[in-house]
């Protein structure tokens, strides 16, 4: 019997544990609850116009289900921007399609739904909530950043690291995605941005408690990087893990780390992405389950095929 497997988070880091346990569809029953706030970009302007709910991250998602090469999907859906178009400028056929068919159909998730047919999805994407809301975050320092933008990337002194987050207004969890979170035998939260991505998607009144009802394993998927200009999150494992589990019912039973060394090549690519290294503090983590392991694509970054094959070793058991 397949398990069945909800991953949470946002758009590239919620795709790669997506397209990762897709290698083994035979064995896992995938779904996926993603967050709602972003506020930046296409996404964010389609938001502001039309005033619907940010198509991009859910897109993403809908995208990696498919039964096709998702590398491909993402670059003809969400990478490929218009330019010389006028207002079309800057946005993407994928979230124009999701907004689209929104407008017409008058329903976020048939719209959705109308997506993951088209690209043949095995599996659904949920949003976390169908309200429209917005990320808030206070700094250690008592300011107040306010928006997903905003928070993803700061304009304010990048040593300042965030005390808390949630959501203006606080927005009612899906019922889907509650029923998803319930059913599930492992929960895979990330990678991804720690509180932009993972922790935005469990900040919705109801997904705290359909977490603590759930009897799931919890996996956080931590990679081995984080956004050097973006939001100012922990820079170490433990730290990282420990920040997650605050917005938890209970502590996550296992993490993984990508432990691969980076070559000269990767730590070219690494300087231009502006990625750092988040530190892998093992003095600290002693009490908690921690597994290495080494999913690094060859030109750097999260390569979902070798954490496929982790997934399999690691949640079918």
């Amino acid at each position: 019997m397949k398990k069945k497997v909800v991953v949470i988070g946002g758009g590239n880091g919620g795709a790669i544990s997506i397209v990762a346990l897709k290698q083994n569809s035979d064995l896992f029953d995938i779904s996926a609850v993603i967050s709602m706030s972003d506020s930046g970009g296409s996404s964010g302007r389609l938001r502001k116009e039309f005033n619907t709910l940010p198509a991009g991250d859910i897109m993403r998602a809908a995208l990696a289900m498919s039964k096709y090469d998702y590398p491909l999907l993402k670059q003809i859906f969400f990478r490929n921007r218009f330019h010389d178009a006028g207002k079309l400028d800057g946005h993407n056929l994928g979230n124009l399609a999701l907004v689209l068919a929104e407008e017409y159909g008058k329903d976020f998730i048939l719209a959705l739904r109308a997506l993951e047919q088209s690209v043949e999805a095995i599996g659904h994407a949920y949003p976390a909530t169908l309200e429209k809301t917005d990320l808030v975050a206070e700094l250690e320092n008592g300011d107040i950043i306010k928006s997903e933008a905003a928070i993803d990337r700061p304009e304010y002194d990048l040593t300042i690291h965030i005390k808390k987050v949630w959501l203006e207004p606080p927005g009612a969890v899906y019922p889907g995605a509650v029923e998803a979170i319930e059913r599930a035998d492992i929960i895979i939260f990330g990678p991804g941005s720690l509180y932009t991505s993972v922790v935005a998607a469990i900040l919705p009144n109801g997904v705290k408690e359909a977490l603590n009802k759930s009897k799931a394993e919890y996996a956080f998927v931590t990679g081995n990087a984080y956004s050097a200009d973006g939001e100012t999150c922990p820079r170490t494992l433990s730290e990282t893990v420990l920040a997650l589990e605050k917005y938890l019912p209970r502590r996550v039973d296992l993490v993984l780390y990508g432990n691969h060394k980076l070559n000269d090549l990767q730590k070219e690519n690494y300087k231009k992405r502006k990625w750092a290294i988040l530190e892998d503090d093992k003095e600290n983590t002693k009490n908690m389950n921690v597994i290495r392991a080494d999913y690094e694509r060859d030109e750097g970054g999260l390569c979902a095929i070798r954490l496929g094959k982790i997934f399999k070793d690691i949640l079918w058991k």
